[in-house]
């Protein structure tokens, strides 16, 4: 096997990087897919071979025309998975099914006979049930002995892309006292009701015995549980937005510990790129999308940018757009690509681990 050649992914790492990103902006989510998410991962596969179609991988076990299906491993080529987490909760399907349409139709595998093939997990609450069982299943189910010494084998520059995006959500409706965040309505003939019930049942009648609460409690953290179920979190002209920041924190935890877990399961040709994003259900329109944080892993260094995991720190404020107030949440007053990128250093297996 030819030795790695890291410089066409440091290129494309660089590339991803010096986009900007506009976190916590609540936008229509087509728009956070198209120019954030999708933007950013299309940085890993311009001009290269793209491996994601099982027919790539024929040989001459495949007793038909279909071993021509191979592809020419010698060219620089990415070996693609997607995974992505989100509750399960019924009034936000609609969305889910425009998230596989718009990406994971871009970024997951695609079996012999055509059909999306992406690990699609949907833990109550949505974020994560387990961050490392998440990684791990993404990066081995994709990528067996066989296929990484075919693939790594052809060419020096060949990687794998494992791309997991993280969500949660939050209910909103517009009432004749203002905004309201945390309840929505299912359609304008049923009554509002809390969304999402596990992560607000969690904040208004937690019990330990609850399997769920004590897995969003911990993903939110104590300190943040203390605060959000006390005075709360407001934005600047007093909008009650705790339910918002309890979601994007379960969302931002469980891409963080998938993202530091997945720097040990990648070898040193693994490539993570990784998102947290909040849907935002509402009545008689399309769905909203808050975009707070991203992460890339390569060879053990974990990046990360966005909102934190500090409530204390978190603040709000209106912005219209096409006649439409749309949340703008903050960090110390900051938002959008002025917030740091973080960096942390994890050990991973060389290639020949594998």
């Amino acid at each position: 096997m030819p030795p790695f050649d890291s410089t066409l992914v440091r290129s494309r790492l660089a590339s991803l990087w010096a986009l900007e990103a506009a976190f916590g902006i609540e936008r229509g989510s087509n728009r956070t897919y198209m120019e954030e998410i999708i933007s950013d991962r299309m940085q890993f596969m311009r001009g290269l071979q793209i491996l994601r179609d099982e027919l790539q991988f024929a040989d001459g076990r495949a007793k038909s025309d279909m071993a021509a299906c191979m592809a020419d491993f010698s060219v620089p080529s990415v070996l693609t998975t997607l995974a992505f987490t989100t509750c399960g909760d019924r009034v936000h399907q609609g969305e889910v099914e425009h998230y596989r349409q718009v990406i994971a139709s871009r970024f997951a595998n695609i079996s012999e006979i055509g059909a999306l093939k992406c690990e699609q997990f949907f833990p109550t609450g949505g974020g994560t049930d387990d961050g490392a069982t998440l990684a791990h299943v993404t990066a081995a189910h994709k990528a067996d002995g066989g296929i990484r010494t075919r693939v790594y084998g052809g060419n020096s520059q060949s990687f794998m892309l494992c791309a997991i995006d993280i969500q949660t959500h939050v209910g909103r409706v517009e009432q004749a006292d203002g905004i309201r965040f945390g309840v929505t309505q299912e359609s304008p003939f049923r009554e509002a009701r809390t969304a999402c019930g596990a992560v607000i049942g969690a904040l208004k009648s937690y019990t330990d015995e609850n399997l769920v609460h004590r897995r969003i409690r911990r993903d939110i953290g104590e300190d943040n549980y203390a605060l959000i179920t006390g005075k709360g979190v407001r934005t600047e002209d007093g909008v009650d937005i705790s339910t918002v920041a309890a979601a994007a924190l379960v969302a931002i935890r469980g891409m963080m510990v998938t993202a530091r877990a997945l720097a040990t399961e990648l070898d040193d040709r693994g490539v993570g790129h990784l998102t947290a994003s909040v849907t935002v259900n509402r009545v008689g329109q399309a769905d909203t999308s808050l975009y707070v944080r991203r992460a890339t892993v390569f060879q053990g260094e974990v990046r990360s940018q966005g909102l934190g995991l500090d409530a204390k720190k978190y603040g709000g404020t209106f912005v219209v757009h096409r006649g439409d107030k749309r949340l703008r949440m903050t960090e110390n007053g900051h938002d959008g690509s002025t917030l740091p990128v973080e960096v942390e250093k994890i050990e991973v297996k060389p290639a020949a681990a594998h």
